[in-house]
C-alpha cells in the first residue's frame, strides 16, 4: 500500500504493509534513529512524534494513517534554531542521563511549549501534565519538570516558534 505524508519537512512516498506501524517506518524504513520502541503499547513514549504539531505515541498509529500528514522527529527538531533553547535548558538541569527516553520527551515540552501561553509561574502540576505520556527511568523526572518550566518561562522561546518555526503552524 502506497502512503505519502511529510516527515521533518520533506515529502515521502512509500510502500508499507497495512500491518506496519509509523514507528516501524520511521526508525527502519526512513532511518529517523531518535524514534525508538520502548514499550510497543504507548505507555512510555519512547517512539513520540509531532503529529500535525501534536504528540503522538508512533507505535499505536498504523502507517496508512500518515497519509497527508506531517510528522516531526527529533531530527527535524534539531533544524529548528529553537532546538538549542530546549538542549540548553535539558543540559543545564541535568535532566538528561542514558538519553533513551530523550527524543519522547523534547517532542513532548515542544508540543507544550507550541501551545502554551507564555507567562510567568508555570506550575509545575501543568508540566507534569503535558509530559504524562512520558517515563523515564534514570532521572526521577524533577529536573525534568524544572527544565521545561524554565523554557515556558523563557521569553526567547515563543520567538523562535513565532518567527523559526519551519514546520505547518
Amino acid at each position: 500500500m502506497k502512503v505519502s505524508f511529510k516527515v521533518n519537512g520533506k515529502q515521502v512516498e512509500l510502500d508499507v504493509s497495512p500491518k506496519a506501524r509509523l514507528l516501524d517506518v520511521l526508525h527502519d524504513d526512513l532511518q529517523l534513529i531518535s524514534v525508538k520502541e520502548g514499550c510497543g503499547e504507548g505507555e512510555c513514549g519512547a517512539c513520540s512524534v509531532l503529529f500535525d504539531g501534536k504528540t503522538v505515541n508512533s507505535c499505536l498509529i498504523p502507517a496508512f494513517q500518515a497519509e497527508g500528514h506531517e510528522i516531526v522527529t527529533l531530527e527535524g527538531l534539531r533544524q529548528w534554531p529553537g532546538y538549542a533553547t530546549i538542549e540548553r535548558a535539558y543540559l543545564e538541569h541535568g535532566a538528561v542521563q542514558c538519553a533513551f527516553c530523550l527524543s519522547g520527551f523534547v517532542v513532548s515540552t515542544v508540543s507544550y511549549l507550541k501551545e502554551q501561553p507564555q507567562k510567568d509561574g508555570v506550575s509545575e502540576g501543568d508540566v507534569e501534565k503535558a509530559l504524562a505520556g512520558n517515563l523515564c527511568r534514570c532521572t526521577g523526572y524533577t529536573k525534568i519538570v524544572e527544565a521545561v518550566k524554565d523554557l515556558a518561562e523563557h521569553e526567547k522561546i515563543k520567538t523562535q516558534f513565532e518567527e523559526d518555526w519551519p514546520y505547518e503552524k
